[in-house]
């Protein structure tokens, strides 16, 4: 047999009045918090608009405009005139200029990095260590050789402490192929340098043992030899 529920008399309207007091005082809450809460919400409101409008009139567009600047640099610094590919052809500006007029974007950021690398092949450590610390190498395909870059400039300014810190940064991925074991042999030099001859050992065993097809493994068994290493 089926069981019937029963309602208690005057159960159900202290239900509904529970709900509308509650009702009631959200209500009262809202109006005595008004101006706040429609300060707040509008508050949210333009933040998220302004980002969407600054990325979409403003960000977007320098973006292009900074690739299209680097382009004309690019061009001289594949060509190998580094001097045009810095500081410009008179009509389109380079490198530096990129830096300095697109800070920001992702171009100017790279920027730095092909300023430096002009500045080191034009014999100019100190303006070269400049622009690569400037360069921020993050989730970009040059962090490697940029790191590698700067240890250069470092050891050209007689700076061997730091030339090896930048060297060990340089060799970090493993599946590089032709950075690592080139900034491992530098680094091995520059361990030599330092005279650290066993520091200088593991360099070159990683170059022998890690990269056997590199250039730079064809070295490695005088260097080690050298070092008293004859296996």
């Amino acid at each position: 047999m089926a069981n019937t529920a029963r309602t208690k008399p005057g159960a159900e309207p202290a239900i509904v009045d529970e709900g509308s007091k509650a009702l009631d005082n959200l209500q009262l809450k809202y109006e005595m918090n008004k101006k706040r809460i429609n300060t707040a919400i509008a508050v949210v409101v333009i933040a998220v608009v302004g980002f969407f409008a600054y990325n979409k009139l403003y960000k977007e567009p320098q973006e292009e405009k900074a690739a299209n600047a680097m382009s004309f640099a690019q061009r001289y610094f594949e060509a190998d005139s580094v001097n045009k590919a810095l500081n410009g052809d008179g009509q389109h500006g380079g490198f530096l200029k990129v830096t300095k007029k697109y800070s920001g974007t992702k171009s100017g950021n790279l920027a730095h990095y092909y300023a430096g690398v002009c500045y080191l092949k034009m014999g100019d450590a100190k303006n070269a260590i400049k622009e690569l610390e400037d360069f921020n190498g993050k989730n970009t395909i040059v962090a490697y050789m940029a790191w590698g870059a700067l240890g250069d400039a470092y050891m050209e300014t007689g700076n061997t402490k730091k030339g090896i810190e930048s060297y060990q940064k340089a060799t970090g991925d493993k599946d590089d192929f032709a950075v690592t074991p080139l900034y491992l042999q530098r680094l091995g030099i520059a361990y030599e340098m330092s005279n650290q001859p066993e520091e200088a050992k593991k360099a070159y065993i990683r170059v022998r043992d890690e990269f056997p097809q590199s250039m730079q493994a064809r070295d490695m068994d005088k260097n080690l030899a050298r070092l008293g290493v004859l296996n």
